[in-house]
């Protein structure tokens, strides 16, 4: 009997209980589902909210057209410790190969490498009847895809090669002018001055990318094409012997570990974009929102001098010291030594990036081997009108503006700079549409939160 009273009270209990969920017309909120939110993105060093002083010092040289120091606070995010790598870029060149080799014959020529979706794609977006996606776990490394074994379509993807007065006699060569990548996001610049325009529609926010723009709408661009431009090791250098690292560099497998090179700002920014969908099925499949992880982009101007300097104030360089070699009398970066010294500090061009010793975040090679892209325009007259904290200025420039509007800081030297140039609060620039020998990039992730180490 005792057990039956007992049992009585406990569904009396969870009845209240639940009924307590409505809230009883008390406000109770609506809250998200919980996920992991401290899960590190692989290959990433979470870089903690804080205030540093950002620009030139008293002892840095005069006339250095550098706005001077000022204090600025930043809030949490990731970095990758090394600059994207040629395996690592090579990943989004596959990527962009197979999905552009299958959509080219569709799912009747590649049956096994298409499937029908169920409900809704990964961006929410209803199916329509009969519809069929890329099975995009068979994306990438195109390891039975592009062989004449069973479920290889190498013999459909003909139209993928050179042809023709293009092609060497005996050779199937990728015709790397096919590799272009579509994509589209919504513009938070046009949605903040159109916010207020009745007339204004969600498309009217929308920035895209895409193979044939319409030249009547100034929100299209051409396609990016994401083959690295191997030619800079020659461009950049005509009285140079550079023709073995034209050859090799991008696809040796010696180099696989070496930074990626001879990316345009606009292809890095293509980069950031498909990491960030990358992870968007995944997320889907953990049921968890596609917004779990932040987008990935690359770092601010100021962002970077924040992570280079490691958490340290008024240092020059991010080892800490003053100097460019250790107490050893070894060299702490890839540069250039003195006049036409490249070897000394163990490499004559670029070296693998986890070259040297770390900063105090576990960021490697934040001064030298290359230069870098920031997200940043670069625009000396901007800088008084900066905030305090997470400050950024950037500006896309169109085909049709002037070159002055395409410049894009770059930061932390590279292989073929002098010294000065490795300094934690010198950057130049480079035109957004130019790619380098010596310039590369690495991506960064908003943290969403406060701290890592504080409960959301």
């Amino acid at each position: 009997m005792r057990k039956i009273y007992t049992l009585g009270f406990l569904l009396i209990t969870a009845l209240f209980s639940s009924c307590g969920k409505g809230g009883q017309g008390e406000l109770v909120g609506v809250y998200n589902k919980k996920f992991n939110n401290k899960k590190m993105p692989r290959g990433m060093v979470y870089i903690p909210q804080g205030k540093t002083l950002i620009g030139m010092s008293d002892e840095d040289i005069n006339n250095s057209q550098t706005s001077p120091s000022k204090m600025t606070s930043f809030s949490a995010f990731y970095m990758d410790e090394t600059e994207i790598t040629n395996a690592k870029y090579r990943q989004f060149v596959n990527w962009v190969r197979d999905s552009v080799a299958l959509t080219s014959v569709g799912p009747s020529g590649a049956p096994g490498y298409f499937i029908t979706p169920k409900g809704q794609t990964a961006g929410g977006a209803s199916l329509t009847s009969g519809q069929k996606n890329i099975d995009w776990k068979k994306v990438g490394n195109g390891s039975a895809m592009w062989n004449d074994k069973k479920g290889g379509l190498s013999n459909k993807f003909k139209d993928m090669y050179y042809a023709g007065d293009d092609a060497l006699p005996g050779r199937n060569d990728l015709d790397i002018r096919k590799l272009r990548y579509s994509y589209s996001f919504v513009n938070l610049d046009l949605a903040e001055a159109g916010r207020k325009d009745p007339t204004k529609k969600r498309k009217d926010f929308i920035e895209s990318y895409v193979d044939s723009p319409d030249p009547n709408n100034p929100n299209q661009f051409p396609s990016v094409s994401v083959y690295p431009d191997t030619m800079v090791w020659k461009v950049d250098y005509s009285y140079s012997q550079n023709d073995p690292m034209v050859k090799s560099y991008f696809n040796h497998p010696s180099y696989d570990n070496y930074p990626v090179v001879g990316v345009t700002w606009e292809q890095a920014n293509a980069f950031c974009f498909w990491r960030t969908r990358l992870y968007e099925p995944v997320a889907a499949s953990r049921k968890i929102p596609l917004s779990s992880r932040p987008e990935y982009r690359l770092p601010t101007d100021a962002e970077f001098e924040y992570a280079a300097r490691g958490g340290n104030v008024k240092t020059k360089y991010p080892w800490g010291g003053p100097y460019v070699r250790n107490t050893k009398g070894c060299m702490q970066a890839n540069f250039k030594v003195g006049r036409g010294n490249y070897s000394d500090d163990g490499g004559l061009y670029t070296v693998n990036v986890k070259s040297y010793f770390p900063n105090d975040y576990g960021l490697y090679n934040m001064a030298g081997n290359v230069a870098e892209w920031t997200v940043t325009a670069y625009n000396n007259s901007a800088a008084p009108q900066l905030l305090d904290f997470n400050p950024n200025f950037t500006y896309v420039a169109k085909t049709t503006d002037s070159k002055y509007l395409k410049r894009k800081v770059v930061r932390g030297g590279s292989w073929k700079d002098i010294g000065f140039f490795l300094q934690n609060s010198v950057g130049t620039y480079e035109y957004q549409d130019q790619a380098r020998s010596y310039i590369g990039f690495r991506c960064v992730s908003s943290y969403a939160g406060t701290d890592i180490h504080f409960k959301n």
